[in-house]
């Protein structure tokens, strides 16, 4: 697959101003919503109080308050919630968690141990997002019902960025594939009520996939009220045209390859949690001022920065509000960021040399006011070179091209028995476990499975090497309704449902243009598409989005024309140069290739009352349909990537008219995604007994 060039990949965000300019849905409502709703679930309960809190909520807790905001409305301690006991020293314990049946046990032997101490305390349970009958079932088993109010906050989509909403579920993935625990449809059919509730309902629901396809049935009916979540008093200024739901089933190809843009680099090799990341301290300290004495010194000069292999490390958080810098490079495929931050370090320079031509007072007192930025933009462009050096590295070393190397021949079907060979060496290089899973699972299916033989000689070299503890991964990777690693041909024992659900990869890498070859000519044909996050491959995700939402997409590359016009040769197409989005009109003219992915396909048509008391309302009805800008929200259910969120921004960028918003149930990568379901144990949840079906 060709590496994108740096000419083009630029171009993914140099054009960020201009989209900029057209309206798009404030998701900082969503933020301020979770945080009074905390606020009104701490102010339930008088008085100081100890917190015991749930681990996996700290990340997205952090998202939406602070510890300040904690203490100032009556937290006096914070606790995990684990084994153990807990010393309190407030009459008020507050536990926070998800209705997990494991914390649910916890909470039972603290409270029964304090009662054995004669200690005595007023125990209140916060479930998130909604109260459980089981949950009370346990604690009535346990004999401690009677001693605990239980109520829930209904922490929901967090913003974790001005274009994508996340509930932030970091094992969504493990319970609806391995599990067979549905809780998360339910909670997701909740969150997107909510969601129109503010912004107002979907005008059409589509998607592809079995569990997509419950949740979409879910949305239609009526469900249990919930707390009204703060609404915007004036309506929408770009309202929803639909919403697409896919199923991250539907295409698992694109989390098991590795993400080449910057952010998702970061995620593979760093990893972003909660879209905090940890860094070494140096590299988040503020640079030394420009030395007065040298002013020819160059101020980027500081920003090459090798991190120390045992330097402590601290969590950063990554984004765009409060680093200009990030919008630009994350979206960028890796090998034309070294370009940027060339340039950006180029231009801080020039800015920085200006104070020699400032001869008056007023010219001084103008490069003052700009110093407080200079400064800023020094310290994000340092953070970022130093990143890129800590991740060029990787990307240079014989395991990590080997295994780009294997991607790319096994999505062009390419003597796929010698990339099994080449999987079993990379095991006896010391390959990580999670690389070597992927690499399989994406050999079968791409390949519609491995052969017997070979399958088995990989698996029983991968349990010798890695440990027999990963057994039951294995497993969970075969069954249904997983089913990603398989025989061919498949045993006579197999399941009706796995044999007749056979991904039809090498059929979708023609009908929907998945795969770009590697020649010179195509390489401005990689850098004019989404193929350009995976260097010439494009996700099947975004490719379905792009047969609902941007039909001319799928067949030839949107950006070819407007990049051919420009006279410089960079693609920087004027805002007007680009075409008004069509309107959504379902799947129309690609039925069949639909067909041929296992899962349902659906197209549901909402009522939409409109208020009439509305001005917004009356003015958007007066203008013709192609001068409104829209929103149309994709959901991941399941997860998704940082190249898919990189990949419908570029689409976005292409037409007028319509803006996407990009909705999880969490982010994800290949290796998140094998570790959680390698996790021991089931996260049982408690929830799965309302009767929500």
């Amino acid at each position: 697959m060709a590496a994108a060039s740096a000419s083009a990949s630029e171009l993914q965000t140099s054009s960020g101003t201009e989209r900029d300019n057209e309206p798009r849905l404030d998701v900082e409502l969503l933020k301020d919503t979770a945080r009074k709703a905390l606020i009104d679930t701490l102010n339930a309960v008088n008085g100081a109080k100890t917190l015991v809190l749930d681990p996996t909520l700290a990340g997205p807790l952090g998202l939406v308050t602070e510890v300040a905001l904690l203490k100032h409305h009556g937290v006096d301690k914070m606790f995990w919630l684990e084994p153990g006991p807990l010393t309190s020293t407030t009459t008020n314990v507050v536990y926070l968690c998800r209705p997990l049946i494991k914390y649910v046990k916890i909470i039972a032997d603290q409270v029964k141990a304090h009662t054995q101490e004669s200690q005595k305390h007023r125990y209140t349970l916060f479930l998130v997002p909604r109260v459980s009958t089981l949950v009370s079932r346990m604690l009535e088993e346990e004999g401690i019902l009677g001693d605990i109010t239980i109520s829930s906050y209904n922490l929901q989509f967090i913003p974790i960025a001005g274009d994508v909403i996340s509930l932030e579920n970091d094992n969504a993935f493990k319970e609806l594939w391995v599990d067979g625990d549905e809780t998360v449809i339910y909670n997701s059919a909740l969150a997107l009520n909510s969601l129109q509730k503010v912004y107002g309902r979907f005008p059409r629901i589509l998607g592809k996939g079995d569990y997509a396809s419950r949740l979409a049935t879910l949305l239609t009916k009526s469900l249990p009220d919930q707390p009204s979540p703060l609404s915007d008093p004036s309506a929408p200024s770009a309202p929803f045209d639909s919403l697409i739901i896919i199923d991250r089933t539907v295409d698992m190809i694109t989390p098991l390859l590795t993400q080449l843009t910057y952010e998702g680099l970061i995620d593979e090799f760093i990893g972003i949690k909660n879209s905090h990341v940890e860094l070494p301290v140096s590299l988040l300290t503020l640079p030394a001022a420009p030395n007065p004495s040298n002013p020819n010194a160059t101020p980027s000069g500081s920003a090459s920065v090798t991190p120390l292999v045992n330097e402590k490390t601290k969590k950063h958080h990554l984004s765009a509000a409060t680093d200009p810098l990030l919008a630009e490079l994350r979206d960028l495929n890796f090998s034309s960021v070294g370009k940027r931050l060339s340039r950006v370090a180029h231009r801080l320079d020039e800015d920085y040399k200006a104070r020699l031509q400032a001869k008056t007072v007023a010219q001084l007192r103008d490069f003052v006011g700009k110093l407080g930025g200079l400064q800023s933009e020094h310290q994000a462009l340092r953070l970022h070179t130093g990143l890129s050096e800590m991740l060029s590295p990787k990307t240079r070393t014989e395991l990590f091209n080997k295994s780009l190397e294997v991607q790319q021949n096994l999505l062009a079907s390419y003597e796929v028995s010698a990339q099994i060979s080449a999987i079993e060496d990379m095991i006896a290089q010391g390959a990580s476990m999670q690389t070597i899973v992927r690499l399989l699972c994406l050999a079968s299916i791409t390949s519609g499975g491995i052969k017997a033989k070979s399958l088995d000689s990989v698996k029983r070299e991968l349990l010798q090497a890695y440990g027999y503890n990963y057994l039951p991964l294995l497993l969970s990777l075969a069954a249904p309704p997983l089913a990603i690693l398989l025989p061919n041909p498949l045993p006579i024992s197999t399941a009706p449902a796995v044999a007749g659900n056979k991904y039809p990869f090498i059929t979708l890498r023609k009908s929907l243009r998945l795969l770009i070859d590697d020649n010179p000519e195509a390489l401005e044909e990689v850098e004019n598409d989404i193929s350009y996050t995976y260097s010439g491959y494009a996700p099947i995700s975004i490719r379905l989005v792009q047969c609902v939402a941007q039909k001319s997409g799928v067949i030839s590359n949107p950006a070819e024309k407007s990049t051919a016009d420009d006279g410089d040769g960079k693609g920087k197409g004027s805002n007007a140069r680009k075409l008004y989005a069509h309107p959504i009109v379902g799947w129309k003219g690609f039925e069949d290739v639909l067909g041929t992915i296992p899962g349902k396909t659906f197209d549901i048509a909402q009522k939409v009352s409109v208020s009439i008391n509305s001005t917004a309302s009356s003015v958007v009805s007066l203008m013709r349909p192609h001068e409104q800008t829209t929103t149309t929200a994709v959901f991941f259910l399941g997860g998704c990537t940082y190249t898919e969120i990189a990949a419908l921004r570029w689409v976005s960028r292409q037409n007028k008219g319509r803006k996407f918003l990009i909705v999880t149930t969490g982010i994800v990568s290949g290796n998140s995604l094998i570790d959680s379901i390698a996790s021991t144990g089931k996260n049982l949840s408690a929830t799965k007994d309302v009767g929500t079906y």
